[in-house]
């Protein structure tokens, strides 16, 4: 069964390193979500030799659909890796998400690139425009702080995290025994009300 993602150490600089921001989300998305039928098939049917035996695909019946074919999870089982590395995973993505956003919302006086913004924000009051002779004279391109940098890629990676946990709860809900037919944001509230 797969692990739920380690949290990683939560710091502005963390946020602003929008790489390994990016990284971070992807990696622990493609562990968890993005093989979340690998990661169910695991529960229903677990290893049964050490090395892989090729004679246990040796039998396929093709005249049934797959979606037909497919036993459903035991609750018990489903339960334990939902509430172990599914809900965990989306929650340390969720706490990271949030700790960004209110860096990215809070004032930034380490801003390196601040300076060289005032003063091209300054060359730009005293630009003369005059579009008549010059069509292009009105462009001005402010460049954005990073923090605002930071907050247009969250805001990405949230309806990203939308999109992704509605698809996984939907596979979820179709592979697993007495998954309730509530929104995956419903059941999360409901997990961490059970955690307290």
């Amino acid at each position: 069964m797969s692990k739920a993602t380690a949290p990683p150490n939560l710091t502005p600089q963390f946020c602003f390193n929008t790489r390994v921001l990016r990284d971070f989300l992807r990696l622990s998305r493609a562990s968890i979500d993005d093989s979340i039928s690998t990661n169910l098939n695991a529960l229903l049917t677990p290893s049964t030799t050490s090395p892989f035996d090729p004679s246990s695909t040796s039998i396929r019946n093709p005249s049934l659909p797959t979606s037909l074919s497919r036993a459903p999870i035991p609750n018990d089982t489903s339960r334990t890796f939902i509430h172990s590395v599914l809900f965990p995973s989306w929650n340390v993505r969720s706490d990271v998400i949030s700790y960004c956003t209110s860096v990215a919302t809070s004032p930034d006086p380490n801003d390196p690139d601040l300076i060289q913004r005032e003063v091209l924000n300054r060359k730009d009051a005293e630009r003369i425009v005059n579009e008549r002779l010059d069509p292009y004279s009105g462009r001005f391109f402010p460049r954005e702080s990073r923090a605002e940098v930071l907050a247009g890629i969250l805001r990405n990676e949230n309806a990203v995290e939308q999109i992704i946990r509605s698809r996984t709860w939907g596979i979820v809900q179709d592979r697993c025994e007495s998954v309730d037919e509530r929104t995956w944001d419903d059941a999360v509230d409901a997990w961490r009300e059970g955690k307290r």
